[in-house]
């Protein structure tokens, strides 16, 4: 989730290289005579996984049913099967802010709506919870859906509460989300425990143990390195941009890809507007009062729903754009951060967390029926099929497989 009650609404983006250009390569010179039937190629044997989804709020607030075509929104099964995406992890989300006895209570609701979905819809959905699965519903021309915790608050400082939630199917943990919890920093939050508590180490080692993925998404420079330092699998930024086409905490630095690069983990790159386009960061900070009055209006008639308020946002969003009050953000943006992340961390390290449902989307991305254009981009920006079907999903099989190997040599299972 980035929009709602975060405080990063008008985060940063600008400056980007292609990988082409840094190699020296022309895309119009090297695009295929017919690029949407190469990326139809491509997709018809790739897994595309997108690893951060906030459409359970929608379930939460509105009863959202993912089996028909929304006129509003990002995500719903006619929708994935248009734009070619075979995995999601949803994305079970509650603000730090309030109380952490309702955080839990609204994270079991929330777990319980997305596998109530999957059994309305069998004939589309497979509930996974490791990479084989994953597989098996892609040969099964199924959407596997899988769950993504983005908060630490969630697990109110008890492992046993975590250890449920694997059990339900969560395999993600986000360590904090927009404030710090009570054992690490958060990235756009006053720094009180320098990282890591020894607490926060024992949740990655746990994490580890129970096969679950530690997201460092959210976490500040220090909690990051902590991670790292504790964790024995690789790790996940599961909707994070890049810092330096970017300069918003919430991205990473060239450093922090590296380091990520190293451990085996990968990026996934987030499509929202804000982490895309400096230019668009600076000017919604900065943008006239009466844009910022809507926005207050917005947040108060909507009260806590966040599935009305992301609505909202992207709804004064494009008005914005369209009187010239915001810049606009195309979709290439994405893929100038994949670029970017690509250079710096190679090409087995960047995936895609689109944040659908919970983010202002750029132009041309407006919803999963356009994500194919991703792919159509990377063709044309001179991206081998193998690399793009890494990017695509690959490289997120590939950590949860290690992922689960490491929990099975540390529950010494094999």
């Amino acid at each position: 989730m980035t929009i709602s009650v975060k405080p990063y609404l008008v985060a940063t983006a600008v400056f980007v290289l292609s990988l082409p250009a840094f190699l020296g390569v022309s895309s119009a010179q090297n695009s295929p005579p017919d690029v949407s039937a190469h990326a139809r190629a491509i997709l018809a044997r790739a897994i595309a996984v997108d690893t951060h989804d906030d459409t359970p709020q929608r379930m939460l607030w509105e009863n959202f049913d993912l089996g028909h075509r929304d006129p509003a929104g990002n995500i719903d099964i006619p929708r994935m099967r248009e734009g070619g995406l075979h995995a999601i992890f949803m994305s079970i989300w509650t603000p730090g802010t309030i109380p952490v006895a309702d955080a839990v209570q609204h994270a079991f609701k929330m777990i319980d709506l997305v596998r109530e979905q999957v059994k309305k819809h069998p004939q589309d959905l497979l509930l996974s919870t490791t990479s084989a699965e994953v597989r098996r519903a892609r040969q099964e021309n199924k959407i596997a859906v899988l769950m993504g915790m983005e908060g630490g608050h969630m697990i109110n400082d008890d492992l046993a509460l975590l250890r449920i939630y694997a059990a339900l199917g969560v395999r993600y943990l986000t360590l904090t989300h927009t404030v710090n919890d009570d054992w690490a920093d958060s990235s756009t939050d006053k720094p009180v425990h320098n990282g890591l508590t020894p607490f926060g180490r024992h949740v990655v080692a746990e994490l580890n143990r129970l096969g679950v993925m530690v997201d460092i998404s959210h976490v500040s420079d220090k909690t990051f390195a902590d991670a790292l330092e504790v964790t024995r699998a690789p790790v996940i930024a599961s909707h994070s941009s890049c810092r330096a086409l970017c300069d918003a905490a919430r991205n990473m630095t060239d450093d922090m890809m590296r380091a990520l690069a190293k451990n085996g983990g990968v990026i996934q790159i987030n499509f929202h507007a804000g982490f895309l386009s400096q230019e668009y960061a600076g000017a919604s900070k900065n943008a006239p009062a009466d844009y910022k009055d809507k926005i207050s209006a917005l947040d108060k008639q909507c009260g806590e729903n966040d599935a009305c308020k992301i609505l909202g946002y992207q709804r004064l969003s494009d008005e914005a754009t369209a009187n010239s009050q915001l810049p606009v953000v195309n979709w290439q943006r994405i893929v100038d951060h994949i670029d970017h992340a690509v250079k710096i961390a190679g090409v087995d390290h960047v995936g895609l967390g689109s944040d659908f449902d919970g983010a202002i989307m750029p132009r041309g991305m407006e919803d999963v029926s356009h994500y194919s254009r991703i792919t159509e981009e990377l063709i044309r920006r001179g991206y081998s099929d193998a690399d793009i079907e890494k990017i695509l999903g690959g490289n997120t099989l590939r950590v949860m497989a290690q992922v689960e190997e490491v929990a099975t040599k540390m529950r010494g299972e094999n």
